[in-house]
């Protein structure tokens, strides 16, 4: 691969990181609007981020056969195009005023983001020639994917208005957006070159295909792999859970904050992702994924427990943008501020374990993307038991559900990550 082929194609990459943060960041801010329209409770209101991410479980694996036999392009053009009809869906939910087809659409939408995790992770890995460099490759993508997810909830809380009277068709401008940026990277992939370092390495030594069954027991037969797959069904719980149920804790009537100021506490939650993965981006070269997930894993944890137990009637200033979109200090409860502070240690979280969990797998690395992606279903799952058991047990009180899954993380960290063999 020449090095001008490698600056675009890394290029490409990043961008499709972004748009896998906007389609899916959607899910955040429309968990208020079914609430509100629907009469839908917490868990019910995760509905929407479930299947977004339940499509993960059932196309995982597909799309990571379809990388290997087609490469990162074709698999690229197929992933945008499913992306334009699923966030179209979303669309025609609001006309029809239907909970199913908004349901339908966040499905379908989740298989494109399956498809684009799939392409992306790998492909900045290998652009990056693994170890160090690739997870620093994939924490530069990945602050542009916290850039699109920060500004998401502040945009669609500002479309939305008074939460009590939202509808879906306030989202519209934010549905539009999708789709044209759907359009665009059809086209900007269809005319640009992509290097396929995994189909030029089949067409080089040809020969007897590995069976599919075999290749997966070829993986499987990492342990490091194994205790990754579980800690990202864990970890993408934790990055999506922590600011959804802030959200919900916030425009509840226990705490009265608008949808507009809401959506901007939330937004600083991914905008300090962007800051946490641009320093990993920067580091990553230096510091191993070990040491980094060790560290942060520890950190989160002591924020969400501060958070858990400070008093809720403490407030703290916070910056925030007003529903006239003007810029003013808006107080919240402290311990919120500390759930958003989680967005620093949750930020590099994906790359490094990505980049553990495929160490030393070879040839088995497309395969083990694949079911990475289908463990990114945990995304929908993990705030629909913590909005649970906000239902049943309250806002505060449910992220204890996010301190065990972290304290996997932080397992994974030290010990499940060792390379060994079975």
């Amino acid at each position: 691969m020449n090095k001008k082929g490698n600056v675009l194609a890394i290029a490409i990459m990043f961008f499709l990181f972004a748009m896998i943060s906007f389609v899916t960041g959607l899910q955040n801010p429309m968990g208020i609007i079914v609430k509100a329209q629907f009469g839908a409770s917490n868990a019910m209101s995760q509905l929407g981020n479930l299947a977004n991410f339940i499509a993960y479980a059932f196309m995982g694996l597909p799309a990571g056969f379809i990388l290997k036999r087609y490469g990162y392009k074709v698999t690229s053009l197929i992933a945008v195009a499913v992306g334009f009809v699923g966030v179209g869906i979303s669309y025609l939910s609001g006309v029809a005023a239907s909970f199913t087809i908004y349901l339908l659409g966040a499905f379908v939408s989740g298989f494109s983001m399956c498809m684009l995790n799939t392409v992306v992770n790998p492909m900045l890995n290998t652009l990056g020639g693994g170890g160090n460099k690739g997870n620093q490759l994939i924490q530069l993508g990945g602050s542009l994917n916290s850039l699109a997810a920060t500004i998401v909830p502040i945009f669609v809380g500002y479309l939305i208005g008074d939460a009590a009277s939202a509808t879906i068709t306030d989202a519209n401008p934010a549905l539009f957006i999708a789709m044209g940026i759907f359009a665009l990277a059809f086209i900007i992939i269809a005319f640009s070159y992509i290097p396929e370092p995994e189909l030029e390495a089949a067409k080089a030594a040809p020969g007897k295909q590995e069976k599919t069954s075999d290749s997966i027991r070829g993986a499987l037969a990492h342990r490091n792999l194994v205790f990754g797959v579980i800690a990202i069904f864990l970890y993408v719980g934790v990055e999506v859970g922590i600011p959804n149920i802030a959200n919900l804790y916030m425009t509840s009537s226990a705490v009265g904050i608008s949808t507009a100021v809401a959506g901007t506490v939330v937004g600083t939650y991914w905008f300090l992702m962007l800051i946490g993965r641009l320093a990993g981006g920067l580091l990553g070269g230096r510091i191993s994924s070990r040491a980094m997930m060790t560290a942060v894993s520890t950190i989160a944890i002591i924020f969400v427990v501060l958070g858990m137990f400070l008093p809720a009637d403490v407030k703290v200033n916070f910056p925030a943008i007003s529903s006239n979109l003007s810029f003013e200090l808006v107080e919240i409860p402290v311990g919120v501020m500390f759930f958003v502070l989680c967005g620093l240690c949750t930020s590099v979280m994906w790359g490094a374990i990505f980049n553990l969990a495929v160490e030393g797998l070879g040839k088995y690395t497309s395969i083990a993307s694949g079911l990475f992606m289908v463990m990114v279903c945990g995304g929908g799952v993990l705030p629909l038991v913590q909005g649970a058991v906000a239902d049943s047990f309250g806002y505060v009180e449910s992220y204890w559900v996010i301190v065990a899954a972290v304290a996997y993380i932080l397992w994974f960290s030290v010990a499940g990550s060792r390379v060994r063999s079975k």
